[in-house]
């Protein structure tokens, strides 16, 4: 936050926006916010080892808390219904 006081959010957003794209993704909407979470960022990467390195760098920092989160599509979720899954629940 005492960045942003600084910088401002178009600076912080300009460095996301960087950061995401010098890795091959896109980023598709970027939001500030107040309470839990001060970033919100909604965008697209390669692949979730590519969005993992990400997570990686940016908390090795020690400054910067952030939380990766998986998106499916449809279409991805269908697929994912389809794949055979053997599970056994606890206690059965």
């Amino acid at each position: 936050m005492s960045g942003l006081g600084k910088e401002g959010g178009s600076a912080r957003a300009e460095i996301v926006h960087s950061l995401v794209e010098n890795a091959g993704g896109r980023v598709e909407c970027l939001y500030f916010g107040f309470g839990d979470h001060d970033l919100y960022v909604v965008g697209e990467m390669p692949n979730p080892v590519t969005a993992a390195a990400l997570g990686i760098a940016v908390r090795s920092t020690g400054v910067v808390e952030a939380q990766v989160n998986l998106l499916l599509t449809p279409e991805e979720m269908d697929e994912a219904a389809q794949l055979p899954v053997a599970y056994q629940p606890p206690g059965r």
